[in-house]
């Protein structure tokens, strides 16, 4: 009996040490290799436009965002941070819970952007604001997405005449004039 458990102990030690020599390195003093970090990605450095303090114009403010694959998946970590408001002094100026429902860049530079039903009805201001939120929408997408040109913006899937009764947006928006 004595010699059964003696040599068991003698298996289970053998065993032991031979898990901890194949998990060791095969040389003292070299280096183990990095694992991979699946936890990041990439981040590039996003321009987003925000009211100004003092509510008469826009001033931009550098994110880095994680870079992303899709046109969709670009536009809408964009307009999530929009949403998010400025981490300084600025105002935020898209109203809480919009959301980013399609977007689809045509081969000519047009950008039509789908948002949710909140862009609409969560807006209150005059036309100031009005003003103020759409060219803080066109500016942060043409910055970022270099292809637009010009801006449709539709709220769930439905054309608006207008966001708060002042500036039609009923035809796309040309960039360069906001």
């Amino acid at each position: 009996m004595l010699k059964r458990v003696i040599v068991g102990a003698l298996i289970v030690a053998v065993l032991a040490w031979a898990v901890w020599r194949l998990s060791a390195p095969e040389r003292a003093g070299a280096p183990l290799p990095a694992r991979p970090d699946s936890m990041s990605t990439g981040l590039r450095a996003a321009r987003l436009f925000f009211a100004a303090p003092s509510g008469d114009s826009l001033v931009s403010e550098s994110r880095d965002l994680p870079e992303s694959g899709t046109l969709h998946e670009r536009v809408a970590s964009l307009i999530a941070e929009l949403v998010r408001g400025p981490r300084g002094t600025a105002v935020g100026l898209l109203p809480p819970g919009t959301l980013l429902l399609h977007v689809y860049l045509d081969d000519r530079g047009l950008m039509t952007l789908d948002l949710s039903s909140e862009f609409l009805s969560g807006f209150r201001g005059g036309s100031t604001a009005e003003g103020l939120t759409i060219a803080s929408l066109v500016r942060t997408l043409s910055a970022n997405v270099t292809k637009t040109r010009r801006l449709q913006i539709v709220c769930a899937g439905e054309p608006i005449p207008t966001l708060g009764g002042h500036l039609p947006l009923d035809r796309p928006l040309d960039v360069q004039d906001w």
